[in-house]
């Protein structure tokens, strides 16, 4: 039986330049990035255009080669992923920490000093990838965490109330919220944010 399987599609890129041009450290990137496996669908200036962009091509990577301007380029890498983060590789001479500092806050997913050589883009890029991918585990297990816990607040709140209005214990008042939930076919927390709408409109 044959395999039908269609190939992964290669990885979107966008290399983004201080002035866009294609120059030597491009052209190894370019080595290095070759299809099947990459392709690059635009090669970037760092100017207030990168933004709208990068917002019209979608790619899966970002890969910015700032040499010495390293700062200047991580402003508008900043800009363009704002609304939409994605993996961002960074090639770069510059080292002072200053400059390190500010690619860690930005979010630049790895910051790789003098070490644009082709056969490491490869192995920096799925590190980077793989980084990328644990990020954004542990931010919806963040936002999970966050969302389940402001959730069982309103219910601790509608309880109280239920319990101060009717005269019940809390465990009667947790029984008459899930109990109407379910006739409602609701979602416990949301019948609870109802109640609590009702409670403030009436005063």
């Amino acid at each position: 039986m044959s395999d039908c399987t269609p190939p992964a599609r290669p990885l979107r890129i966008i290399l983004v330049q201080p002035d866009g041009d294609e120059g030597a450290r491009v052209q190894a990137l370019r080595a290095a990035l070759a299809l099947p496996d990459y392709e690059i669908v635009a090669v970037l200036a760092a100017d207030m255009f990168l933004p709208a962009q990068v917002a019209r091509l979608q790619p899966d990577l970002i890969v910015a080669d700032a040499e010495s301007d390293a700062r200047d380029v991580l402003e508008h890498i900043v800009i363009a992923t704002r609304d939409a983060p994605r993996p961002v590789v960074m090639f770069t001479d510059d080292e002072t920490p200053a400059t390190l500092d500010a690619a860690m806050e930005a979010g630049i997913t790895a910051y790789v000093v003098d070490g644009l050589r082709a056969e490491r883009v490869r192995p920096v890029i799925n590190v980077a990838l793989a980084r990328f991918r644990q990020q954004v585990r542990l931010l919806e297990e963040l936002t999970g965490t966050r969302a389940r816990l402001a959730e069982r607040k309103v219910i601790e709140r509608a309880k109280g109330v239920l319990m101060a209005r009717y005269r019940i214990t809390e465990d009667e008042a947790y029984a008459r919220l899930r109990s109407m939930a379910m006739n409602k076919n609701i979602k416990l927390a949301e019948l609870a944010r109802r109640l609590l709408d009702i409670e403030d409109l009436l005063g």
